[in-house]
């Protein structure tokens, strides 16, 4: 069986503000830039904390460590790549799919997003 992670989404919307397809938006737009992550709260892909904060009408909530094998949400801007947060924190801030660089610096974020 195919693991649905690794088949790209081309049609997953990321919702932010001005948000380009390679999942910059106003916020973050250096050139490893390029995840959306899926909020545990509502199921939608944002490009950053801020986009959810500036258009979701509720507030976020963290993915539990007890998911971090079990859901894509992650995703590569470059290759839209769906990626477990697991596999995105062993990642080495590089798609395991088409080695796209992530901003290392995301790290300091991770927090927001899941549970750590």
């Amino acid at each position: 069986m195919v693991n649905p992670t690794s088949q790209p989404a081309e049609d997953v919307v990321v919702h932010g503000v001005d948000v380009r397809h390679n999942t910059q938006c106003a916020h973050w737009h250096s050139d490893r830039d390029i995840i959306a992550i899926r909020h545990k709260c509502c199921g939608d892909y944002y490009a950053c904390i801020s986009c959810h904060e500036a258009l979701a009408k509720h507030p976020p909530t963290c993915w539990p460590k007890s998911e971090r094998d079990s859901v894509p949400v992650v995703l590569c801007g470059h290759c839209r790549r769906q990626l477990t947060i697991s596999e995105y924190l062993s990642s080495g801030n590089a798609c395991p799919g088409c080695q796209s660089a992530f901003n290392p610096g995301c790290a300091l974020h991770y927090d927001l997003y899941f549970e750590m």
